[in-house]
This record gives structure tokens, sequence and C-alpha cells, in this order.
């Protein structure tokens, strides 16, 4: 008796599919068994996935035959009805006959084909490497988008877009070990502006250790002073940088993946290049992806702009002595992306609890005494393209449930029970003295 067994080849499956395995074998002889395994572990352990056993079984739902030459063919099939990532892997056929020339002695052989099963990214997203980040007014400083892949496997083509239009990178092999050590490409003077610069630095005529050379380009004169905007009770400026940058931005590039328990990937990618505000911002980037288990590429995208136009309020509107105030940013009149970084200080003094600063999007006054009355706060708010100060005044009226007087120097309220023990003691020692 012969026997041969192949498993018909199959071409990468996706995620969800129907999918059937079909093991053909030719033989001579008589059907003994037929086992389907599942090979895991690197070959270390076979699952059992289909048995048919000829000496107990006379179910031939699995198996077809025909007559072909005097030889009978078979084909056995496995179906996998909806296909996962762990059904990925290798399978094994095997089949056994009974020997023509003796019933005792059994005719092994088996076939293999490997499952490959893809699946396509589940979600894509573009942030900001090292946010919240400050604006720099005088030094130029490189940005970083990371697009960040889900999902995946293959692990998928990763490439990032501006205004649509493929971006030329140069590849990166390792991450950058840090904003400063790389230096800034195509940099000339930056614009100086003596209202910005301190005293002492203005004077010696340097900022950094360099000193402006040549006269600004005209048609920046328009950008490089503050606007600003007055609302009552509020004022609004912005800053530009005070440098110019003329030459195309030279981007670099850096792909890594790394696998996940479900047997996808994470990818992640990055652009970094030396940010230039005056033309990088309101530019549209987009990263893109391309995966053989999609049909279009997956998108997603972010638009770089510096905050401007910050909403502010404060609550209660009506401040009295001793309430508790709160100072809000609520937003802009713009999406901001990247994430701002909110400082807040009192203009001309310190905070209420004794600090130059607060970071954060909220300032809380406890127990505001009367002394704040028209104190001016200044709220910033900055990222990586650019900053913006909002100034709002604090004003505090009088609270006719608490008597004059009853304050002590933090601001905060004397008790009743205080007051009364004060009155008597005075009233003791006016008795005694008469």
């Amino acid at each position: 008796a012969y026997l041969t067994v192949s498993i018909e080849p199959l071409p990468p499956v996706v995620v969800g599919d129907a999918v059937t395995l079909k093991c053909n074998f030719k033989t001579d002889g008589k059907m003994r068994e037929i086992v389907w395994y599942r090979v895991t572990d690197g070959g270390t352990i076979k699952q059992k996935i289909f048995t048919f056993d000829a000496m107990f079984s006379t179910n031939f739902s699995h198996m077809e035959n025909y007559r072909k030459r005097e030889d009978l063919v078979y084909q056995s099939t496995v179906r996998l009805p909806e296909v996962r990532i762990s059904d990925n892997g290798p399978y094994e056929c095997h089949v056994g006959i009974y020997d023509r020339a003796t019933r005792e002695k059994v005719v092994l052989a088996s076939g293999n084909i490997f499952l490959n099963v893809m699946a396509p990214p589940t979600s894509i997203s573009v942030l900001a490497a090292d946010t919240p980040a400050p604006f720099s007014r005088y030094q130029a400083q490189n940005f970083t988008l990371v697009c960040v892949v889900s999902g995946g496997k293959p692990a998928p083509l990763v490439y990032f877009k501006r205004d649509g239009e493929p971006i030329e990178a140069t590849p990166l092999p390792e991450p950058p070990a840090g904003a400063g050590s790389w230096e800034p490409r195509h940099l000339l003077h930056r614009d100086l502006d003596d209202t910005k610069v301190p005293k002492s630095l203005a004077a010696e005529g340097e900022v950094g250790g360099w000193r402006p050379t040549a006269e600004p380009p005209r048609g920046l004169a328009a950008e490089r002073g503050p606007v600003t905007e007055t609302i009552p009770e509020t004022v609004v400026s912005r800053e530009f940088p005070r440098w110019v940058h003329v030459a195309e931005p030279i981007y670099y590039f850096r792909h890594t993946h790394a696998p996940v328990s479900d047997g996808t990937v994470e990818a992640r990618a990055t652009l970094t290049w030396t940010l230039n505000p005056q033309i990088d911002n309101e530019a549209l980037f987009s990263c893109e992806v391309k995966h053989p288990a999609l049909s279009m590429p997956m998108q997603a995208e972010v638009t770089l702009v510096a905050p401007k136009g910050p909403k502010i309020t404060m609550t209660p509107t009506r401040a009295r002595v001793g309430d508790t105030v709160r100072i809000l940013v609520q937003g802009f009149q713009n999406e901001v992306f990247p994430e701002p970084l909110f400082t807040w200080t009192r203009v001309g003094s310190r905070l209420l609890d004794g600090s130059t600063e607060h970071d954060g999007k909220e300032l809380v006054l406890e127990r505001v005494p009367a002394e704040l009355n028209g104190s001016m706060y200044r709220c910033t708010a900055q990222n990586p393209l650019g900053s913006t100060d909002t100034h709002t005044r604090l004003i505090v009226f009088e609270n006719p449930n608490i008597p004059r007087g009853t304050e002590d120097s933090n601001g905060s309220l004397t008790s009743h029970r205080s007051f009364r023990l004060v009155l008597a003691l005075t009233l003791t020692v006016i008795l005694e003295l008469t």
C-alpha cells in the first residue's frame, strides 16, 4: 500500500474571516484514521482539533472521495468559522491506512501548513512628545510628533504628511538624547525687543551669549510687537518669537514596534524637526498607516496652533470678603495643539498663599480679604508655538454679614466666640479700674 498527503496552501487571512483547511491524500489502502493538530509553543504541544477513527466511526461528513486511475483520493476539511489571532500558527494533517499485505501494520503520512492570520490596526492617534512644554521667545527648539498605532498584525507601515503632502524625512535609528543636544540648523539672528529683555542684559547687548548683527527682515515688524486686546477688567496679549528661521525644516523620522500579549503589535513613529512658529503655526500634520488587512489607509491628523483668546471665568462673579474665589480657564477661541501650559501670578505681589506662581488651569483664592480688592492676576498660557497672557482684576465687595475689623492679617475671619471673649476681658478690666 502507498499513501501521499498534502495540504492546500492558503493566503494570509484576516481576523473574523471563515477559513477551511483542506488535506488531500491518495492511497490504495484501507482507511484507518485522520487526525488534525494545531501546533503551539514552537512545536512542543500538539492540540487535536479533529479526529476520524474508522474502527469506531462511519461518519464521513468531513470527507469526500472519488475514483481516479483506480486509486481512492480523499479530502478531509476542517472549517474555522471565525478566525482569531490565537488561531495563527502551524497545522498538521496526519493520515493512517492499513497495509494491504497485513492488517496489523499501519502506514502513516502527514502534511503541514502555516495559517497566517492578519489583524488590521484598531486605533491610531497623534500626540506631541514632552507636553505641556513652554514657548521659547529667543531660542529655536526641537519638536516631536508621536504617532501610536495599536492592534495590527503584522506591523503596519507608518508615515507622516504635512498639508497633505508626504514628508521626506531622514531615518533616525536612535532617539535624540535631548532637545538641547541637537544644534538648530539654518538659524539667523534673533530680533531683540528691549521691552522684553531684562535691563542688565539689554544694556550689555546680548542674551544667551549672542549679539544681534543685522537688521531684521521687513514684513515681520507687525508680528514682533505684542497684540493687545482690551476687555472690561481683562487684558489679553500674545507673544511671538524673536528669532527668524528662513530655511526649509529638516525632518528626522524613527519607527519602532513592540509585541503585545494578544499577538498584535504597537507601532510608534516619531517625527522631529526644528520648530518654526512663523510657518508651523496652523500647519496640518497627519499620520497615515498602510496595512495588508486594510482596504484603504488609516489616518489621524492634528493642526499645530498657538493658544489665543483665552476664556477666563471667575466664580462667584461678585466676590465678597471671606468668599472662596475660583479663577478658571474654560477654553480658547480656537482648538489648541499641543496642550498648553498654564501659569498664574499676581502682578506686583505674591499670591495669597505666599507663592510666586501657581500651575494649572484653575487658581483658587480661599477666604479673600478686602486687601485683595483691585489685585491683577496674570494667566500665561503657552505651548511651543506661542504664548498668551491674560490679566483679570479681582474686585472684592464688602460682606454685610461680617462686621468691619474682624479679619486677621491673612484675611481670614475671627470667630464670634473670640470676639465675645475679647469684649468680656475688656469689660472686666474696666470694672476693676472703677
